[in-house]
């Protein structure tokens, strides 16, 4: 009786164990992240529109057929990427996945306080590296540091009304995504 007892316990402990292991696994070994994804259709360091989603053929998971959607797969190797996004009129919002899909920074047009968002992209030696100067304040300049030097940013822009989805895929069409080859100082700490 106790030979069986140990038997299932063991089969349950190993059971345990291999779904862990594989649960964690997986978003490594996956070949069909977003990143892979948008391969199909997104340049490197450039703003793609991502095709409205409909059931059945949406490129990224999760997708609300209420926002307009663009990406831009960036590589920060060549250097930091100025980030662009003029406000549309209902919502819109910014952010910022590593290459293993991890979110690690999101901003939209309420806390950006502007017409537009305009920030920095760049590791942290990009940053460690820039020359530092008096005159500008960090609230002149949103520097974001990304923890891996590629992945993946989405922006969003919400069509209040089904009328107004060609406003808000404008007001995406406009954003820029470039690498900046002369950085601009940053404000002393």
């Amino acid at each position: 009786m106790i030979r069986w007892l140990l038997a299932i316990l063991g089969g349950v402990l190993l059971g345990g164990v291999v779904h862990l292991v594989s649960v964690l696994a997986l978003p490594h070994i996956a070949t069909q992240d977003a990143y892979s994804r948008l391969d199909r259709i997104a340049k490197l360091n450039t703003v793609t529109p991502i095709p409205p989603a409909e059931p059945g053929t949406a490129l990224m998971p999760f997708m609300d057929p209420a926002f307009a959607a663009a990406a831009c797969k960036y590589d920060l190797s060549g250097g930091p990427i100025k980030l662009i996004v003029p406000v549309s009129q209902a919502y819109t919002s910014v952010s910022f996945y590593t290459r293993g899909d991890i979110a690690y920074y999101a901003i939209n047009d309420r806390s950006a306080g502007r017409k537009v968002i305009e920030l920095d992209l760049m590791t942290p030696a990009q940053k460690n590296a820039l020359p530092e100067d008096e005159d500008v304040t960090a609230a002149d300049r949103l520097i974001i540091e990304s923890p891996t030097a590629t992945g993946v940013i989405v922006m969003r822009a919400l069509a209040a009304e089904p009328s107004l989805m060609t406003q808000a895929q404008a007001s995406l069409a406009a954003a820029t995504c470039k690498v900046q080859l002369d950085p601009v100082p940053l404000a002393k700490r």
